[in-house]
Parts: structure tokens; C-alpha cells; sequence
């Protein structure tokens, strides 16, 4: 990977967390990933895989690693972030994605990493692992997500109609009477729909939907549905996740579960919020049980986000913990 310019990189690294690297990586079929990487080119090799899908990578994603200990690569998923074409769904697959990461692992000349993901980023986190166990030193993952229809219905249907009613209703009344029945599906429809009057209100819904449920203490539990048609910059999101979604995340029913004995003798943390509305403990149990080597840590008063108390320490304890595993 290009190194920054020289005029820069001394000012830059007087900041530990400042890129080593970063460029722009042509992985073929039109897509071309903006890739950076932290820390020190010696150091233990680390793989930061973002959620979403469709989301990308935050400066402060690069905190999670210690610059001291860690060479860690973090890059944005085909049509996210910073990468190119943006918004794209062409060729875009977790296959795809897969099939991304073992080029960027070429690339830097890395023979083993730790993948490290929450939310979509375990999905993938496991995905990867699952088709190539030999390259993985360990998993670190936040917010177990089995990328399965099963859980997103649960989590925009029952689960919210139980935590949020008016929310649920709200979600509901989006669509037409005729469409609530399937309600996912719908929204799936309308957000992949070319026409802003459609696709426009759809995608504002379902962020606003989707923020509550990730959030132990939601700043906002209600749709504002008289600004849905109102002209904005519209979330980036929720095109990716009903492109993934509405196609069981590219994976057979229950893939990673079925596949999960592959990941035998590969050691793993999962961090788990207690009351996640979207990937609930129930999950991480599932994958625990089927998983000899890993193990669970519950973050107590905290839900879906990085950001609640005490997940972001624990993911930066989990990663420090399979470093010194690495490191033997």
C-alpha cells in the first residue's frame, strides 16, 4: 500500500492513531476499496471489518487497536464509505466481500490476522473465517448478527412491537394497509425501489427504526413521520442492508451455525450487551455452544452500539486478550 507523502506523514505521526497506510485497492469488477492501516508494520496483524452493511470505517474505529502492539488493517466494504463507486450493489456479495479481504491480506504480505467485526462485521468477521480458518489468529467480535432473515424480522417485528409499541406502529404505518402483513419485505421493496417518492420515506424509516433499537437509552423512539418526504441527504445504510438482507446475506439458511465446527482451535471473545434489541445474548449463545474456544463476555447496561457503556473497553480488551494469545 502507498505510504502517505512524506510532507505529511511527520506531522501525522506524532499522532499513534494516524495512518501508516492508505490507498485506494482495485479488487475488480468496477469496485476499487479505500484500505488504511494503523500502528506499527511489525506488529501483530489485525482486521477491522465495519457494520452495516453500508456503513465504513471511523477514525475511531482505529483507537480499538494498540499502536504499540498492533499492525491493524481497516478498510470500507464495496460502495461504503470512502470506496468506490459508492453506493454501488453490483458485484457486491459476502462472497464478494470475502474474496476483498484475501487480496488486501496479499497485498500487506500478511500470512495470519485477527478479524475483528461487530453487528454486519461479525457476520462477515465469521463468514471469513468459516472459508479460510488457516489465515485467522483469532476472532474478536461485538454484537453477534448470523446474517439470517429470522433475525432481522424478530428484531423489526415482535421485538420491537414488545420494546417500542409506538414505535412498531409508526414502522407500520409507512406502508400501505395491504403491505403490513410482511412488513420487513416491504420495506426491503420500497428502499430498492429507483423512485425517490418511494425509496425516499422507506429508507428515512427504517435508519430512524433501526438507531432506536441499537441504542440502550434512545434519543428518539418515534418516527417524525411528517418530515419523511421532507428533501434531505438520505441515510446510506438502509439500501445496502435491504440489498443484503432481502437476499438471506448471501449465505445458505444457517450457514455460519452449520459451519461453525470449521472454526475449531481458533480462539474468539464475543462481546455481548445484555438488553441488544438487535442481536440479543441469545444469539452469541448459539454460536458459544457450537464454537469450542470461544467464549462470552456480557456487558451489563449495555445494548447494541459500540458506544454504550462499557462495550467499546471491552472490544479493546477482547482484541488486547487474543493479541497476547497471538503473540505465544
Amino acid at each position: 500500500m502507498a505510504a502517505d507523502a512524506d510532507a505529511a506523514t511527520a506531522a501525522r505521526r506524532a499522532d499513534p492513531f494516524a495512518p501508516l497506510t492508505s490507498d485506494m485497492l482495485d479488487v475488480g469488477d468496477g469496485h476499487e476499496l479505500y484500505v488504511e492501516s494503523v500502528g506499527r508494520a511489525d506488529g501483530i496483524p489485525a482486521i477491522y471489518l465495519h457494520g452495516g452493511p453500508g456503513s465504513g470505517c471511523q477514525p475511531d474505529h482505529r483507537r480499538l487497536f494498540d499502536p504499540e502492539r498492533m499492525h491493524a488493517v481497516l478498510f470500507d466494504q464495496r460502495g461504503c464509505g470512502r470506496s468506490r463507486p459508492k453506493g454501488s450493489r453490483e458485484h457486491n456479495t459476502t462472497a464478494h466481500l470475502i474474496a476483498d479481504m484475501e487480496k488486501i491480506r496479499e497485498r500487506f504480505g500478511l500470512e495470519r490476522w485477527m478479524v475483528v467485526g461487530g453487528s454486519w462485521g461479525a457476520t462477515l468477521a465469521l463468514a471469513y473465517a468459516e472459508t479460510h480458518p488457516e489465515r485467522v489468529s483469532g476472532i474478536a467480535l461485538r454484537a453477534t448478527f448470523l446474517g439470517t432473515q429470522a433475525e432481522v424480522e424478530t428484531a423489526f417485528t415482535s421485538r420491537l412491537a414488545q420494546f417500542y409499541p409506538a414505535l412498531h406502529e409508526d414502522f407500520l404505518s409507512v406502508l400501505p394497509p395491504e403491505e403490513r402483513a410482511r412488513p420487513v419485505q416491504a420495506y426491503y421493496r420500497r428502499i430498492l425501489d429507483p423512485d425517490t417518492a418511494v425509496h425516499g420515506p422507506a429508507s428515512r424509516a427504517w435508519h430512524d427504526t433501526e438507531r432506536a433499537l441499537s441504542e440502550h437509552k434512545a434519543a428518539k423512539t418515534r418516527i417524525d413521520l411528517a418530515s419523511l418526504n421532507v428533501w434531505r441527504t438520505l441515510p446510506a445504510t438502509p439500501f445496502m442492508e435491504a440489498h443484503y438482507f432481502a437476499n438471506n446475506s448471501f449465505m445458505s439458511d444457517d450457514q455460519l451455525l452449520r459451519n461453525a465446527g470449521k472454526l475449531k482451535g481458533i480462539p474468539g471473545i464475543i462481546v455481548q450487551g445484555r438488553y441488544d434489541l438487535l442481536c440479543p445474548p441469545e444469539t452469541s449463545a448459539r454460536l458459544a455452544q457450537v464454537w469450542s474456544g470461544s467464549e462470552i463476555r456480557i456487558v451489563e447496561e449495555a445494548g447494541h452500539s459500540l458506544y454504550d457503556a462499557g462495550v467499546r473497553d471491552a472490544v479493546m480488551r477482547s482484541i488486547a486478550d487474543l493479541a497476547t494469545k497471538a503473540a505465544r
